[in-house]
């Protein structure tokens, strides 16, 4: 006599299935920690800003953000280890329109393109660097900098943090646009500049908000302009440099931005988009980069058409300039 299956045990198995499936749905990104890598060492620019919006993106994600600082070779070195990442949302890369856009101008060594190798996150915000004046030059406006640049081509000098940087790329716009010649001075890192600038080493220096300010304030160097195309709430009487008619429509920011490895699916693009929102319109992270000299992004910023647009401008300053990193 043939003996029949107790259908019961399979029933069990498909009831068990059945109730499982809402758990694993439910089991979205993240699941772990979030490695967020920045390319510069702790306590640049790019880090502090870094920080300031991972910390708050973690807490959005309602998981933990861990920064990675993987300095070398201007930031490239840290963004090349996210393009070769896997693309699961778990390692992401924070930096700077140096590192995602003009680098490859400048060391045709570097493997990546940005703009095809990365997935855009979210735009953070910019940072416009001031041009400033030693008290030894004699310059006090945007007016007469331009006048004594005309009036002694090659004999005056300008610092930067080094070759490449965004305060070299500043200053050879400005020379390209207005037609100056003025000697670059590229110094390891931004830390010596204003005190040489202060003590008159130098004639002029591109420097960001927050470097430049105390030194202003004691009334140690004079800001001529700033790089961006409106004035800043931090330096409101400072005018932009594209209000001298030589320097017309003038505007070069170092922006920040989150991306992620090409390949990241579209659900979790999504997720951190929102978060990266939800982050930015929080008081206290506005507060917090307001105060480095950041202007916040409004949120619908057009990354991608930023990026070959900056792209675009590098290359012929790269080009105009002979740079070589």
């Amino acid at each position: 006599m043939q003996r029949l299956s107790h259908p019961l045990p399979s029933l069990l198995l498909a009831v068990v299935a059945v109730l499982g499936m809402p758990a694993v749905a439910q089991q979205g990104y993240p699941q772990r920690p979030i490695t967020v890598v920045i390319g510069f060492p702790p306590g640049g620019s790019v880090d502090a800003v870094g920080r300031a919006v991972v910390e708050s993106l973690g807490k959005k994600l309602d998981a933990t953000t861990v920064v990675e600082n993987a300095g070398g070779a201007s930031g490239a070195i840290g963004v090349q280890k996210v393009v070769n990442a896997a693309p699961d949302g778990y390692t992401l890369v924070f930096g700077s329109s140096s590192e995602f856009v003009a680098t490859r101008f400048l060391n045709p060594a570097q493997k990546y393109d940005a703009q095809r190798d990365l997935v855009p996150i979210g735009y953070v915000g910019a940072i416009p660097l001031v041009l400033v004046a030693s008290q030894q030059s004699g310059v006090r406006t945007l007016d007469q900098f331009v006048a004594v640049a005309r009036a002694r081509p090659g004999q005056l000098s300008y610092g930067t943090s080094g070759i490449g940087s965004m305060l070299h790329f500043s200053g050879e716009l400005v020379k390209k646009q207005a037609g100056l010649s003025i000697t670059h001075i590229p110094y390891r890192g931004a830390g010596n500049i204003g005190s040489d600038l202060a003590g008159g080493a130098i004639e002029f220096a591109f420097l960001g908000p927050g470097a430049a300010r105390p030194f202003i304030d004691a009334g140690r160097i004079v800001p001529i302009a700033v790089t961006s195309a409106q004035r800043i709430s931090l330096l409101p009487d400072v005018p932009a440099l594209g209000e001298h008619p030589a320097l017309k429509g003038y505007n070069l920011v170092a922006w920040y931005a989150l991306m992620a490895p090409k390949g990241l699916p579209a659900d979790v693009q999504a997720r951190l988009r929102k978060a990266l929102a939800e982050a930015l319109r929080e008081g206290a992270v506005r507060d917090k980069l307001e105060r480095i000299g950041v202007v916040v992004g409004r949120g619908d910023e057009d990354l991608p058409g930023l990026m070959r647009k900056d792209a675009a401008e590098y290359k012929r300053i790269v080009e105009f300039a002979g740079m070589k990193d």
